[in-house]
C-alpha cells in the first residue's frame, strides 16, 4: 500500500483511487449524483466537485501534433475522415529536416506561429514522448491530451494505435 502523511493523518492513496473508481463506476451505470452519493454515503456535491476535476472539456475543434511516427499516412488519413482540423505528424527524418531547413530566427518564428495556431483548438492531442507531452502540457491553456508512444529521448519512428486515436477523438467529440 501507498500511504502519506498529512499532519496527524495516515492516507492510504489506494483507498482514495478505489473509492473514486467505485464513484465513477456507479455514475457510468447511470446512477445520478444523488444516487452514486447515497450509495457511497457522500455529499452529492462531492461527486460534482470530483467530476469536475477530471472533466475534459469535449473538443468542438481537436489538433494532432505527433512525433515521431512510423505509420504516419494511415494516421493522417484518419484523422482527416474523423475530421481533426490540425495535424502535425512528423517521422524522425521530418522532425530533422524542420530543424536544420529552419535555422535561427526563421526557426523561431515557425515555432511561434505553431504555438499560436495550436493554442486556438479546444483540445490538443499529442503523441510523443513522456517528457514532450508532459512540456506541451506546461505550455498550452487548453486541454493537452497525451498519448505517450515511448521514453524519451525517442531517437526512431513508433507505430500509433490508430484505433486507440480514433476512440479518443470520439469521445473528445462526444461522438
Amino acid at each position: 500500500m501507498d500511504f502519506i502523511r498529512i499532519g496527524d493523518k495516515v492516507i492510504s492513496k489506494e483507498k482514495l483511487w478505489s473509492k473514486i473508481e467505485k464513484i465513477l463506476d456507479l455514475r457510468v451505470k447511470g446512477l445520478s449524483q444523488q444516487e452514486a452519493a447515497r450509495r457511497m454515503s457522500l455529499d452529492r456535491t462531492f461527486i460534482s466537485r470530483l467530476e469536475g476535476l477530471g472533466e475534459v472539456r469535449k473538443g468542438h475543434s481537436i489538433a494532432v501534433v505527433g512525433f515521431p511516427i512510423k505509420n504516419k499516412k494511415e494516421l493522417e488519413f484518419m484523422l482527416k475522415k474523423e475530421g481533426v482540423e490540425f495535424s502535425l505528424i512528423m517521422s524522425e527524418a521530418q522532425r530533422w529536416a524542420f530543424v536544420r531547413e529552419n535555422s535561427g530566427l526563421d526557426l523561431f518564428n515557425k515555432v511561434m506561429e505553431l504555438t499560436t495556431k495550436l493554442q486556438s483548438f479546444d483540445c490538443l492531442i499529442v503523441l510523443a514522448s513522456n517528457k514532450r507531452i508532459k512540456l506541451f502540457q506546461g505550455i498550452f491553456n487548453n486541454e493537452v491530451v497525451g498519448l505517450e508512444i515511448g521514453q524519451s529521448p525517442i531517437e526512431e519512428d513508433k507505430t500509433v494505435d490508430i484505433e486507440e486515436v480514433q476512440k479518443l477523438i470520439r469521445t473528445l467529440k462526444g461522438v
